[in-house]
């Protein structure tokens, strides 16, 4: 289930529906089906810069975009790349720019100056591993660069995080939609499997509805002139642009959260991940049950707005958390503010272009669910109370007097 409500029931499909639906289905590297949703959701525009593990998607665009008549253009460098796209966005073109984690260190310039001139655009991070130059295996450890702003300023991002190739070309027309209904960038990223990997999928695409910007500079003849600028020298006036800044992105938290839960309904445990991590913890999460221990995903969509409210309603009902990421824990800082202590928050994760594996994964859940026991008091670690007993409870201290002083101690590092 997804932050969009409850899913619809729909009748079981025919053979003939079945067999139709499985000729629609093509195989596609994640690069070139990003690509291609975006050129379904009406990008006019692309500016890249070569970098693994995204080439492919800018080698994409350089065949698709001229044969539809719009604008490729394959700049110096990524510098150049993302400020070619702040002149087209600011006539209120569709615009695009991709690139990979060192790249997208090089834009961050430019994406505070859109975000406060306030110029929708959507910028593609196919991560990969770092610091530095780094390696060309896959990574999440572009988090904090993503959520916390990227640039300088008091500014964020929406960021989209896709766990799969079909979703990544839904994202890509959500991600158009989010920049132009608010007026900002907006970040999708994946690590380099996502992008890398090939997956069947079936050619499903959405077009946003297009609308005219009363501020796009599309010539002043026969109006006032427009200007899309950020700077303002009075500081009273910038700090008005600021708090209209922060109004908008209450508006975005308020409204554009999006998450996933799978397997939550009866569990004590709960796998938090995103992108590639929150696949290998599906596997997890089946072997773990084998085993006898009750855990589901929680899987952010949206990394920011991250889905904190919803993360710390689970954390009630839970004996633990357990966070995975292809990265040395970022955010698992955003789990820890989210539970604010309500249950314990363990980390597991892989650097320099390492996978964890579900096993992996497994064993750092049983070396949480063996230190949450150890924090039972000794007439409870035999017997752990039905479901029931406390998820009636607003607050689950009510129906365990224990609880918050085992989370407490849990919590602690």
């Amino acid at each position: 289930m997804t932050s969009r409500g409850r899913p619809e029931v729909t009748p079981a499909p025919t053979t003939a529906e079945a067999d139709a639906a499985r000729r629609a289905r093509v195989l596609m590297k994640g690069n070139e089906a990003i690509a291609e949703a975006a050129i379904h959701a009406g990008c006019d525009a692309y500016f890249g810069y070569p970098i693994t593990p995204q080439a492919e998607l800018l080698e994409w665009m350089a065949r698709r975009m001229p044969e539809l008549g719009r604008v490729f253009i394959q700049a110096e460098s990524e510098l150049a790349a993302i400020n070619m796209a702040l002149g087209a966005a600011a006539t209120g073109a569709r615009v695009m720019v991709s690139s990979s984690s060192p790249g997208i260190s090089l834009m961050a310039e430019a994406m505070s100056y859109m975000a406060g001139s306030g110029t929708p655009m959507v910028l593609v991070n196919i991560m990969r591993a770092g610091p530095g130059l780094g390696g060309i295996g896959p990574s999440q450890s572009d988090y904090f660069q993503a959520t916390k702003g990227h640039g300088h300023g008091d500014y964020r991002v929406p960021v989209l995080a896709p766990a799969s190739i079909g979703e990544a070309m839904e994202l890509m027309a959500d991600a158009f939609e989010l920049a132009e209904r608010y007026r900002t960038p907006v970040m999708l990223v994946a690590d380099g499997i996502l992008g890398q990997a090939m997956e069947p999928v079936e050619l499903r695409f959405r077009t946003p509805e297009r609308h005219t910007f009363d501020w796009a500079l599309t010539g002043a003849s026969g109006r006032p002139a427009r200007i899309i600028k950020s700077i303002d020298l009075d500081p009273e006036v910038l700090e008005r642009r600021n708090l209209d800044l922060q109004h908008k992105y209450r508006e975005i938290t308020r409204r554009e959260v999006r998450w996933e839960s799978w397997q939550l309904e009866d569990a004590d445990y709960a796998i938090v991940a995103y992108g590639t991590a929150a696949r290998v913890a599906r596997s997890a999460i089946t072997a773990a049950r084998e085993r006898g221990i009750k855990v589901g995903l929680f899987r952010p969509i949206t990394l920011w707005p991250f889905p904190e409210r919803e993360l710390a309603r689970l954390s009630r009902h839970l004996d633990g958390i357990l966070t995975v990421e292809l990265s040395s824990g970022q955010m698992v800082e955003d789990v820890r503010l989210a539970v604010e202590g309500r249950c314990p928050v363990a980390f597991h994760g892989r650097m320099g272009g390492l996978v964890p594996t579900p096993d992996e994964v497994v064993g750092a859940l049983k070396a949480l669910k063996g230190k949450v026991d150890r924090a039972r008091p000794p007439e409870h670690r035999d017997h752990t109370p039905p479901v029931t007993h406390w998820r009636e409870s607003e607050d689950r201290a009510e129906a365990e007097p224990w609880a918050h002083e085992r989370a407490r101690r849990g919590g602690r590092r």
